[in-house]
């Protein structure tokens, strides 16, 4: 995949279908990893995605950790999953309230792993309150996206890949932590999980997409498929976020 300008990755600028292709494999990944028996979701994506909202359609009870930083707004606060019971959201910088072995998954979209740089502290508490073969889904950006940031910024002599940290400033302040495969493998064995599974969350080139989409906007159910069952495992080489999937013995 061919780097992505910085202002394209939250959604906005000129990548419209690849944005929609995107959050459709998410959706699509997301569907397929999800428990098949109704369970208690615990979601560290801050409140800035979908996914909270399509675990509770799913049948399970969800734990919505939201950023201490973020305002919930009234649609949020009264959203008929929130009203139902399905959705409980709880304001917290770590996972201090709850106890031990008390959720069946977490998920960790929307970067959450790559905006927390203490990401290590992070995973050690999804661990711990994962029950035993409880599982975990995380994104985290890419090595992909960290060098195409500081290219756009000049900071051509950051641009090699070592095995230290990379932590990448962006324009509005805010730093991401970006990672390898081999980086995000160990992010998760360190904190006792097994791996299951580690992949790019797309694979499809922007221009592919809008191709495609541009000939025939019904495609977009095809390229989802197509994007699944490719089998890029653990290639970090391509695309701007890594998806895995772990899994707690026992």
């Amino acid at each position: 995949m061919l780097p992505i300008p910085a202002e394209e990755l939250n959604g906005s600028g000129t990548l419209g279908p690849y944005w929609t292709f995107y959050r459709a494999v998410a959706a699509e990944q997301l569907n397929r990893w999800l428990p098949a028996e109704p369970s208690v979701v615990l979601d560290l994506s801050g409140g800035r995605g979908r996914s909270s909202g399509q675990a509770a359609r799913a049948g399970h009870r969800v734990i919505e950790v939201l950023d201490f930083r973020r305002t919930i707004s009234p649609a949020e606060a009264h959203s008929p999953l929130h009203d139902a019971g399905r959705v409980r959201h709880i304001r917290a910088d770590d996972l201090a309230f709850l106890p031990d072995g008390c959720v069946d998954a977490v998920l960790a979209e929307e970067r959450a792993l790559s905006i927390e740089l203490m990401a290590e502290s992070a995973m050690n508490d999804v661990a711990r309150v994962l029950r035993p073969g409880g599982r975990a889904l995380v994104c985290v950006d890419s090595l992909v996206l960290g060098m195409a940031i500081l290219a756009e910024q000049g900071q051509w002599q950051h641009l090699r890949q070592t095995g230290e940290v990379m932590l990448v400033p962006w324009p509005d302040g805010s730093i991401t932590r970006c990672f390898s495969s081999t980086q995000l493998r160990e992010l998760l064995v360190g904190a006792g999980l097994e791996v299951e599974w580690m992949r790019p969350r797309t694979v499809l080139s922007p221009s592919t997409v809008d191709h495609v989409l541009g000939s025939d906007a019904r495609a977009l159910s095809y390229l989802v498929r197509t994007e699944l069952e490719a089998h890029p495992n653990d290639d970090d080489t391509v695309g701007i976020h890594l998806v895995a999937s772990a899994r707690k013995s026992g």
